[in-house]
């Protein structure tokens, strides 16, 4: 008999995941929903065709086994890096201020010309990052040792229909 793995089952080591379809985002888009960054953490590197986004990551793979264990939910920082990127563009976004700190809710990769296409990251507040890139790239990688959630509470935002 076979069973599903389970968050639960995964060692308490930091996460180190890569992305290179559609499907392998998803993965990586449902552990990054709700990071948080200051807009001075995005960065475009076009010499090296990389754009780098340091986030504050909620630590959803840990909140069952939080709950469980009645301690508080912890975020970690992780580096969220596409690579082959030829363009950025973005909208609702005031780049000027270096204080603003942002909140992350989707990524989802649309095809184009195989296998090019467009990464787009969507903010909260209608904000919007897009990545024009050769072929699909994407890591996600936790950097530090997990912290309590300031807020001490699981990131919770209204659905729009």
């Amino acid at each position: 008999m076979t069973e599903d793995a389970r968050f639960e089952d995964g060692s308490e080591r930091p996460l180190r995941l890569q992305a290179l379809d559609a499907e392998d985002l998803k993965v990586i888009a449902a552990l990054v929903q709700d990071a948080v960054f200051p807009i001075s953490e995005m960065k475009w590197q076009p010499g090296k065709r990389r754009f780098v986004l340091l986030l504050n990551r909620f630590r959803w793979e840990d909140r069952d086994k939080a709950e469980k264990q009645r301690r508080r939910y912890e975020r970690v920082r992780a580096l969220l890096v596409v690579n082959d990127v030829l363009k950025v563009a973005s909208s609702g976004i005031e780049r000027t201020d270096q204080q603003t700190v942002l909140s992350l809710l989707d990524i989802q990769f649309i095809p184009g010309d195989s296998p090019a296409g467009r990464i787009e990251i969507t903010l909260a507040g209608d904000g919007a990052i897009a990545l024009e890139v050769d072929c699909l790239d994407v890591s996600l990688s936790d950097v530090t040792r997990p912290y309590v959630a300031p807020s001490g509470a699981v990131p919770n935002h209204d659905k729009r229909d």
